[in-house]
């Protein structure tokens, strides 16, 4: 049971880390990074599609997204997109690729931007800290059937807060490089 409690938590902080990397990567930091504009839909001949699917992001300079359409008719509603998504973002068009600069981050922007980080860590390890409640509630379930003695339930736990103890320092160390990504100018 200990092996499979051991398994659901594994599974469990995959999910959560996978969440924690996606919520890290849309924070805007100084340079160009196309994770920005990801969930972007673009009205394609009257469906939804994703940006990706209907044009390539790449990053020419550091300052720089620049967006190439695999249909040129499809500028117009590439740009729409961005500005309806309130990215904070101004694109720009010459006719064949969607360019958007990104502006030097001020020093108050950088701020906000490290609490919103901080946050999206604390919100990963609160998921974590529900996950570990449910496996010690289910030891202890287990437990009080007169499935497990005391003492392997005391062991479990302790083996449980280990483990989220391990996975807690990896959310922290995640959240610490993103900050000190955020504060690099």
């Amino acid at each position: 049971m200990l092996d499979k409690i051991k398994k659901e938590i594994a599974d469990s902080f995959e999910k959560i880390s996978k969440t924690l990397q996606n919520n890290l990567s849309r924070v805007r930091t100084g340079r160009a990074n196309p994770s920005v504009l990801d969930g972007l839909v673009v009205d394609y001949y009257g469906s939804q599609s994703p940006l990706k699917n209907v044009a390539q992001v790449s990053v020419p300079e550091a300052r720089l997204l620049q967006i190439q359409p695999f249909d040129k008719s499809m500028i117009a509603a590439i740009e729409k997109s961005i500005m309806s998504a309130n990215l904070g973002m101004t694109p720009t068009n010459d006719g064949n690729v969607v360019r958007i600069p990104f502006a030097q981050l001020t020093e108050d922007k950088r701020k906000t931007l490290v609490k919103d980080v901080k946050k999206i860590g604390e919100d990963a390890k609160v998921s974590l800290r529900n996950l570990r409640r449910d496996q010690n509630e289910a030891v202890k379930k287990s437990e009080k059937d007169k499935k497990i003695s005391e003492d392997e339930s005391k062991k479990w736990q302790q083996e449980i807060q280990n483990l989220i103890d391990k996975y807690t320092k990896q959310i922290d160390d995640q959240v610490s490089a993103k900050e000190k990504e955020v504060m690099t100018i």
